[in-house]
């Protein structure tokens, strides 16, 4: 059975916001690693549209970015949307029924689903369907923009705490 992960980088405010601060260059191998080794990603419609940048080469991306950029090519993907009609290579839509889909991956598939976008979190944690919360805490203080928890957190048990990199901290929480 399959584990349900949100994890995001996330200022210490709360938020995140992909434009704003980035990982280093220890973290960003580190989420080459998560993204190579999970089963695959279910993304809402808005990250998708973000992480469809790395569909295409860019002649300027670094070793890193390329890599990156083939582990996430590679990755299963789960679309949820209720808007698109179609989605990229490797992708399938769900555009209805999110838990109950949702609950048939965590049962067919083995490994670890991630999960992109902090308003899919929220229906997912709602829903009770997530296994694990991993928040990459960056040393910046962002003031406004998607918090990480859109809504009232969970329950939550601290279940494992490291350093990442020269600045992140990761932060690893179970439901209650």
């Amino acid at each position: 059975m399959a584990r349900l992960v949100f994890a995001m980088n996330v200022s210490l405010d709360g938020y995140v916001d992909h434009d704003r601060f980035a990982p280093d260059p220890v973290l960003f191998r580190h989420w080459i690693k998560q993204v190579r080794e999970a089963t695959g990603m279910v993304y809402g419609r808005r990250l998708y549209e973000i992480m469809r940048y790395w569909e295409e080469d860019d002649p300027d991306w670094t070793p890193d970015l390329r890599e990156f950029a083939a582990a996430w090519r590679a990755e299963r993907k789960w679309v949820v949307s209720r808007s698109l009609t179609s989605v990229g290579p490797g992708a399938t839509l769900i555009s209805s029924d999110v838990a109950g889909a949702i609950r048939r991956l965590k049962q067919d598939l083995g490994g670890e689903i991630h999960v992109g976008g902090p308003a899919l979190a929220q229906g997912l944690t709602e829903a009770g369907l997530i296994d694990e919360y991993r928040l990459y805490i960056h040393p910046v203080v962002l003031g406004q923009g998607a918090p990480f928890f859109a809504g009232p957190p969970p329950p939550l048990r601290l279940v494992a705490h490291d350093r990442i990199g020269g600045e992140a901290i990761r932060l690893t929480y179970a439901p209650a």
